[in-house]
C-alpha cells in the first residue's frame, strides 16, 4: 500500500515535469530546455528507483505478514502449553501436599511402627537390589542376544545370496544339460531307441547304449558299426566345453569265468569302458583329461528280468561343477 502511494506521489511529479517542458520548450534556450530535460531523466529514473524499492517493501512487508501469523500460531500453542503445564504444577503441589500429610501421619506413628516401617525399607531397598542386579543381569544377556540376532542377520543375508548363486548356477547346468541332450539326440537319431537311450537327470545327461550295439557276445572289441555310432557322439563332445564324462561298463550276472583277460565279468566291464573311450577320445578336438573309464560288473542292473539291458554302456555327461565348489568352499 505504501509502495503504491509513493507511486501515485511521483507520477505527477513526472507528469509536471513533462508539461512544463512542453510549456517552455518554445520560449526557452536549447541549453535551458537540455538541462530541464536532463533533471526529468534523473527525476524518472529516481522514480524508477524508487518503485523497485517500493516492490521490494511490498515483499518484506508479506514476508514479515507470513511470519507474524507463524509467531502468532506459536504463541497460541505456548498458551495451550502453559495450559497444560500449569495444570500439571497444580496437580504435582496436590500431590506434594498429599506426601506431606502422608508424612506427617507416618511421623506421628509410635516408635515400634517407625522401626517397623524402617525394616520393611531395608528388606524392600535389599530386594530392590536384587532386583536391579537381575534386570542388568539380564539386559546384558538381552544385549548378547540382539549382538547375535545381528550377527544371525548378517549370515543368512550373506547366506541368501549364496543361495541364490548356487540356485543360478544350478540353472545354467540344466539349461547346458538341456542343450547336450538335444544335440546328442539329433547326432544319435538313429540309434535311439534301438538300444540306445539319452535322458536328462539331476543336470547331468545319460546315454545308456547296450552291449550288443557295440560289442559281439562276450566281446570286449567295439564293431564297426559301435565305431560308428561312438564317432558321433565323439563328434558332440568335441564341440562342448567344462564337461566331466564317465564311461561306465556294466555287465549280466551270468559267471564269466576264464584264464585269460576278461578273466570275470568286473574285467569285461572296465575293458569294454575302456574301449570306448579310446574311440571317444580319437574324435578330433575331445580333451582326454575330461573322459573317466570305469567297470561297475553286473552290481547295477536297471532290469530284473531282461539281463540284455543290464549288458551296457552308460556315458554320464556332467558340466563341471567347479565354480560350484567353489562358492560352496566359500
Amino acid at each position: 500500500m505504501q509502495r503504491s502511494i509513493l507511486f501515485l506521489n511521483l507520477t505527477p511529479v513526472f507528469i509536471a515535469c513533462t508539461l512544463l517542458i512542453t510549456i517552455l520548450s518554445g520560449c526557452v534556450t536549447m541549453k535551458q530546455f537540455e538541462e530541464l530535460q536532463i533533471s526529468c531523466e534523473e527525476i524518472d529514473k529516481e522514480n524508477t528507483e524508487l518503485r523497485l524499492a517500493s516492490q521490494d517493501a511490498v515483499i518484506d512487508l508479506t514476508e514479515c505478514e507470513g511470519m507474524i501469523t507463524t509467531l502468532t500460531k506459536m504463541r497460541e500453542a505456548l498458551v495451550v502449553d502453559t495450559a497444560r503445564m500449569g495444570r500439571f504444577v497444580s496437580e504435582a503441589e496436590d500431590e506434594i501436599s498429599r506426601l506431606r500429610e502422608l508424612n506427617d501421619a507416618l511421623t506421628n506413628q509410635n516408635g515400634g511402627r517407625l522401626a517397623a516401617l524402617n525394616d520393611e525399607n531395608r528388606v524392600l531397598l535389599a530386594d530392590v537390589g536384587l532386583i536391579r542386579e537381575e534386570l542388568q543381569v539380564r539386559e546384558d544377556a538381552l544385549l548378547a542376544l540382539e549382538a547375535d540376532l545381528a550377527q544371525r542377520s548378517a549370515d543368512l543375508e550373506a547366506r541368501s545370496a549364496r543361495v541364490e548363486e548356487l540356485e543360478a548356477l544350478l540353472a545354467a547346468r540344466e539349461k547346458a544339460a538341456e542343450v547336450l541332450r538335444k544335440r546328442l539326440q539329433n547326432a544319435l537319431l538313429g540309434f535311439e531307441g534301438n538300444g540306445l537311450s539319452v535322458e536328462q537327470r539331476d543336470g547331468k545327461v545319460y546315454v545308456s547304449l547296450e552291449a550288443a550295439l557295440l560289442f559281439a557276445s562276450g566281446s570286449a572289441v567295439v564293431d564297426a558299426g559301435g565305431r560308428e555310432l561312438l564317432k558321433k557322439l565323439g563328434d558332440v563332445i568335441a564341440t562342448q566345453t567344462d564337461l566331466e564324462i564317465v564311461i561306465e561298463g556294466h555287465t549280466d550276472t551270468d559267471n564269466l569265468k576264464s584264464p585269460n583277460i576278461p578273466r570275470n565279468n568286473w574285467e569285461l566291464s572296465v575293458i569294454r569302458a575302456t574301449s570306448v573311450l579310446e574311440i571317444i577320445m580319437g574324435q578330433p578336438g575331445v580333451d582326454p583329461s575330461i573322459l573317466t573309464a570305469s567297470g561297475r560288473g553286473q552290481y547295477h542292473p536297471v532290469d530284473s528280468d531282461d539281463k540284455s539291458k543290464n549288458r551296457r554302456i552308460e556315458i554320464i555327461l556332467a558340466p563341471r561343477l567347479d565354480d560350484l565348489f567353489d562358492l560352496l568352499k566359500e
